[in-house]
């Protein structure tokens, strides 16, 4: 009798392709949360397989600041054309113009906790019932308390000591009026897995992941690309150097790491020898602590 063994990759797709069958089992109307990163990209590919030779049958949900990477725009609109997709978009600038929300002001202003209503309007206008995210365990502390299946209270708030137990892979999607759940197929993941995945299944991503010239100005410990959004001080100067980006968030937040890698060979070789976390490089998480946490029991990603 012949013996079939998976590898590690192998069954980390088998674990999320369960998991998004699981959510297209239970849920009405669930979404796939799209960045335009490698998480969310890796994700919707995971999706085109589970559900293969058929139609992906989730729509891609996107929350827009209007601080993105012209690149991630571009690729997102790509990828939908691609995939024959829906795209539904909350734009945080319309929350802004409504007055639904404050923009920040002064020189590390960001409109990253602003999206949290914005993705909660999206989500209770569209009657999503389910969305799900590319989050993974080994990204931040808080991110490590998620279950597969996330409960969010009708406020669209998580409380982490009220997730339900997910014994024997039995995920309990049952909710009230007005509440909805997040999905996360690939929490077990680390950032080498995804590298490691995307290189195996030659997935396109954006540009940005790759080593480029690019302005920038040293703030806060980080590479900050320069941009129409950036409000350069006094005492920083503008530099060019050849770096790339590790996680893409918004232009005004999201610093970059020096690096020559520009294939993805050269990429899964680098990120190997890393000892810090991807998000090391984000603005919007070293304001405490705390401050993934407390933006996910107000509802965010």
């Amino acid at each position: 009798m012949t013996k079939f063994y998976l590898n590690y990759l192998d069954e980390l797709e088998s674990e999320a392709v369960f998991v998004l069958r699981e959510v297209y089992a239970q849920f009405q109307n669930p979404v796939i949360l799209f960045s335009g990163g490698k998480d969310s990209i890796v994700l919707t590919h995971l999706a085109k397989k589970a559900f293969f030779p058929a139609k992906m049958p989730f729509p891609l949900m996107h929350i827009d600041t209007g601080h993105n990477f012209p690149e991630t725009i571009k690729f997102r609109d790509d990828l939908v054309d691609e995939l024959g997709a829906t795209l539904l978009v909350g734009s945080v600038q319309k929350a802004i113009d409504d007055k639904r929300v404050v923009e920040e002001k002064g020189k590390n202003a960001t409109r990253n906790e602003l999206q949290i209503t914005t993705l909660l309007d999206a989500i209770e206008d569209n009657q999503i019932d389910c969305a799900i995210g590319g989050g993974r365990r080994d990204e931040e502390k808080a991110r490590a308390k998620e279950r597969f299946f996330s409960h969010r209270d009708d406020f669209g708030q998580w409380t982490p000591k009220n997730q339900r137990p997910e014994l024997w892979n039995l995920f309990n999607g049952k909710m009230h009026q007005g509440e909805h759940f997040r999905a996360f197929p690939i929490s077990n993941w680390t950032e080498m897995d995804v590298w490691n995945y995307i290189l195996r299944e030659n997935i396109k991503i954006p540009s940005l992941y790759f080593a480029h010239e690019r302005e920038v100005i040293y703030r806060n410990g980080s590479w900050i690309p320069v941009s129409e959004f950036l409000v350069i001080q006094d005492d920083e100067k503008i530099e060019t150097k050849m770096l790339r980006f590790r996680t893409l968030g918004d232009i005004t937040i999201t610093g970059g790491v020096e690096s020559k890698a520009d294939t993805l060979e050269k990429i899964v070789e680098e990120v190997s020898a890393m000892r810090e976390t991807e998000r090391g490089n984000r603005a919007d998480d070293k304001r405490s602590e705390t401050s993934m946490e407390d933006r996910k029991k107000q509802g965010y990603f």
